[in-house]
């Protein structure tokens, strides 16, 4: 926030315009936010104009959020839900209003976010964005033979589905070594199913059964006894004088573990059955999804489920050679469709991609995809960081399509750090001054000119530019890569030097990930830090997840003469009301259910005696409610102390202790993860996207612990997009030149400079622009 502590209003332009020259003096051309408080926001006012494209920046944690998702998009999400029907309403999610005072002038929101799309097998890219609908409708016309009509060639309707998979494709089996030791007999261990011990009550079933001799080796089973084992339906039998259940091992691994959702399953049980199932490609359809008659029908050579697997750069060269009048508009939004998946940066996937198998950057670009095509205008459209897991040669045609949005009348509101979109921007409202408790303050709002001369951390790093080493630290060895075949890498052979920061760069698509998650990841001494969910219920937290909990609660314990097991919500000092989630769930029927703050404890997790031992004047819910970095002061020695600074040098000081680990970022778990790994000596890194979530001035402080890293003797692999972290970089391994099958290939190995001065990449290009400023 400036020093004068004064708010900041200027208009979009310069003679108080937008695009168009079009005046913002009506109060119905703003939207009005008075006096919110959702989270850190403190009672924040302020006018973001309509129509226009309007960019929120500041530091991670500084309240951008909280500010457009949590207040404007969900006051608008919420009112809309209130015009439908009860009954309606009851299959929704329920929303409460935010904290705010006033909201006017609110236009329908539409949330385009990272959220991953679901783990449902069935949706593709192609169901996502309808573009598998309209080649269902296009093989149905001009196909030949002709089988039907489109839905006939639908692998989620009975007409189309393989009848062998039932249209996912691959077929799930049992491995049979991972269920029993052949070697051994049913009184010697060999059943490997958790819950089967020698002597359990259900291993007690199995060997009484009478179907097999519990002290012959399972290897030396003949067919029918090793079906009994394995295949056997549920069946009553005798064991000494009880009637009771009997079911095969892998009958009964299907029918409770393969029904239920891996997520849910307790973390030894998703072990088990991650290495006892296995997948294969359906035997019947060869992974088309469909079955012999939707197959048979082909256009120019190719049937559908060949079309679908085509690279949707491909794809649409194959639609604009279609010479049909017959389905000409049809051909034409087809066209359109795959072309702006193009232009988004996605020419590389297939529309048979699994939605569930995209980044979440990917993911958000589909979502944005489908809205291009809309007929609506007048929508305000949201963005959560559009610009993640893109190559800066891709960020301008993102940039693109948000004018787009914005030009046919929509307001866009971008959450955002990249400096390239911040350009781009009629209006920013930039929050800070700082994160957590230190920021929820509106720093400035006006046009781009006028945040460069701000004086807002923002605005003083906006130009802000990385420089190349002068020297590079010399490589202590290498990882070697040798013939990478996986997804589209083209027979590459690599050395990935060891000892320095080697940054992996090249455009979405281009075969980054395939190469260093696909072969060194798993490699001896590699530990990876990336964006993935951590798994966990809602009672995990940074504390528990990072094991800081333990010596606090031993701090506790020690200062108040107490048992340490008190101070956990999961033990004997938790809540009774809430069973110390601090939320209690109620299932309303049809309704949707609803989280409320527990009466008991007031969310606080404890029982009333808990709260009354105190720890230098705080008592434990106060300590969990602490942001990292307060606590970090807070805990003065010992190995609380140490756990915190490492989550504070990754960035994470303004997340609270007890922060619920599900409202995270992907940003914010790659980086709760290397902070539990910094611990580690002599450990090789890789990151994936380090940068994701941060602020300009927090990429350096990233830099510098990436330094500090190398320096103690650890090697340190970087897939990144960002031109601080590439310039910083001492090796730059670039993958390209394009992205699918036009990617695949190492274009230049070597330093920075080399890459800038010699190389003749997209990469090279916008590396040389960045650091020659």
């Amino acid at each position: 926030m400036p020093a004068d502590g004064t708010f900041h209003q200027h208009s979009s332009s310069p003679d108080g315009t937008g695009p168009g020259n079009v005046p913002l003096a009506d109060s119905h051309d703003v939207i009005e936010v008075r006096g919110a408080r959702e989270n850190n926001l403190r009672d924040v006012s302020v006018d973001i104009p309509k129509r226009r494209l309007t960019v929120f920046t500041g530091v991670s944690g500084s309240g951008k959020s909280s500010l457009v998702f949590g207040t404007i998009a969900a006051e608008s999400q919420r009112l809309i839900n209130e015009t439908y029907t009860s009954f309606i309403q009851s299959f929704m999610p329920s929303v409460g209003r935010p904290e705010v005072d006033a909201l006017r002038n609110l236009s329908a929101a539409i949330v385009v976010d990272q959220e991953r799309m679901g783990a449902n097998s069935r949706s593709t890219v192609g169901t996502a964005t309808d573009a598998y609908t309209m080649l269902r409708i296009v093989f149905s016309r001009l196909g030949e033979p002709y089988v039907g009509p489109s839905h006939h060639f639908g692998f989620n309707n009975a007409e189309g589905m393989c009848p062998g998979c039932e249209g996912i494709g691959r077929v799930s089996d049992v491995d049979v070594d991972e269920v029993v030791d052949r070697s051994k007999s049913l009184n010697e261990g060999a059943i490997l199913v958790p819950g089967f011990p020698v002597d359990s009550w259900q291993w007690k079933v199995m060997a009484g059964s009478g179907f097999y001799d519990p002290d012959k080796k399972v290897g030396d089973f003949d067919e029918t006894e090793l079906s009994d084992l394995l295949h056997r339906p549920l069946t009553k039998v005798k064991v000494d004088t009880s009637t009771l259940t009997y079911e095969g091992l892998i009958t009964r691994i299907k029918r409770t573990y393969l029904a239920k959702d891996r997520a849910a399953m307790q973390s030894h049980i998703r072990a088990f059955v991650d290495r006892a199932v296995v997948f294969r490609t359906c035997p019947d359809c060869g992974g088309a999804r469909l079955n012999e008659a939707a197959l048979s029908c082909r256009i120019g050579g190719l049937n559908i489920a060949e079309c679908s697997a085509l690279q949707i750069s491909d794809l649409a060269e194959w639609v604009r050679k279609l010479d049909a009048p017959a389905v000409a508009p049809l051909l034409g939004s087809l066209h359109g469709l795959l072309d702006s998946l193009v232009e988004i940066g996605l020419g590389y996937l297939s529309i048979d991609r699994t939605s569930s198998s995209l980044s979440g950057g990917e993911a958000q670009r589909v979502k944005m995809v489908r809205h291009l095509g809309s007929p609506l205008s007048d929508v305000t459209y949201v963005f959560d960081e559009p610009t993640i897991g893109l190559h800066p040669h891709d960020i301008q045609r993102m940039n693109g399509l948000l004018v787009r949005l914005r030009d046919k009348g929509n307001t866009v509101l971008v959450v955002e750090h990249k400096p390239e979109v911040i350009a781009i921007a009629d209006h920013v409202v930039d929050l800070g001054p700082g994160a957590g408790t230190e920021g929820g303050l509106i720093g400035y709002a006006g046009d781009v000119a006028g945040l460069r001369t701000s004086g807002t951390l923002t605005g003083r790093h906006l130009g802000h530019r990385a420089a190349l080493r002068e020297t590079v630290r010399t490589p202590k060895g290498k990882l070697s890569i040798e013939n990478a075949t996986l997804h589209n890498l083209k027979n590459v052979s690599v050395d990935v030097p060891l000892g320095v920061l080697a940054v992996v760069t090249g455009v979405a698509g281009s075969g980054k990930s395939s190469l260093i998650h696909g072969h060194l990841s798993h490699r001896e001494g590699v530990v990876v830090a990336d964006q993935s969910p951590i798994r966990g219920s809602r009672r995990s937290n940074p504390a528990t997840y990072t094991g800081l909990l333990a010596p606090i609660r031993n701090a506790f314990a020690k200062a108040n003469g107490v048992k340490a097991a008190l101070f956990s919500a999961n033990s004997e000092g938790a809540c009774a009301g809430c069973n110390g989630v601090g939320l209690v769930y109620t299932d309303l029927a049809m309704m949707a259910g609803v989280a409320s703050v527990c009466e008991q404890c007031e969310g606080k997790r404890y029982t009333p005696e808990v709260l009354t031992y105190t720890l230098r004047g705080k008592n434990i819910s106060e300590v969990l409610e602490m942001p990292i970095a307060e606590a970090h002061g807070f805990f003065v020695s010992g190995q609380a102390r140490t756990v915190l600074g490492r989550l504070h040098d990754v960035g994470l000081g303004y997340v609270r202790l007890g922060q619920p680990l599900n409202t995270l970022s992907g940003g914010e778990r790659q980086r709760l993860k290397l902070a539990i790994h910094m611990a580690e000596k002599s450990s090789t890194y890789i990151l994936d996207e380090p940068t994701t979530g941060l602020h300009l001035a927090d990429v350096d402080k990233l830099l510098a612990l990436l330094d500090r890293l190398v320096d103690t003797g650890n090697s340190v692999i970087v897939i990144e997009h960002h031109l601080a972290v590439m310039a910083h970089a001492d090796w730059i391994i670039d993958i390209g030149p394009g992205g699918g099958h036009d990617g695949g290939q190492v274009v230049f190995t070597g330093t920075p400079r080399e890459l800038v001065t010699a190389g003749d990449t997209l990469t090279a290009r916008h590396l040389g622009s960045y650091v020659n400023g």
